[in-house]
């Protein structure tokens, strides 16, 4: 079964930078749009950024369009998330999720989703 395992997840100053890495397991992982999306509390689940199976094309949420770099080691089965200049507001839940459709667009339909990876950025 496809697996999702999140890590790099912390507390980080305001100003400061966060690397996050996707663990998927399977030899279908380079087929997948992956995406990473984060949930704060009391707030929906929001679409940050996704990749598709190449990772040559790349989209990003209006909240951390240059901030945020999402790219992928299809060798390592590995997605990642690079955020910089993290905000207060950053602070989520973030979700690694695969697409299986290895389109990786915000509209794609995610059905493999990682167990989170807590995210908190003080002011």
């Amino acid at each position: 079964q496809v697996q999702l395992v999140e890590s790099g997840g912390g507390l980080v100053q305001a100003g400061g930078s966060l690397r996050l890495s996707c663990v998927v397991s399977g030899r279908a992982f380079s087929y997948y749009g992956m995406g990473w999306f984060r949930q704060a509390p009391g707030k929906e689940r929001e679409f940050a950024a996704t990749i598709n199976w190449s990772g040559f094309s790349t989209y990003y949420g209006d909240a951390v369009k240059g901030r945020f770099t999402i790219s992928r080691d299809n060798a390592k089965n590995t997605v990642y998330l690079q955020m910089n200049s993290l905000k207060p507001e950053d602070t989520a839940v973030y979700y690694c999720a695969g697409s299986g459709d290895g389109r990786g667009s915000p509209y794609s339909t995610y059905v493999y989703w990682g167990q989170g990876t807590q995210v908190s950025v003080s002011s």
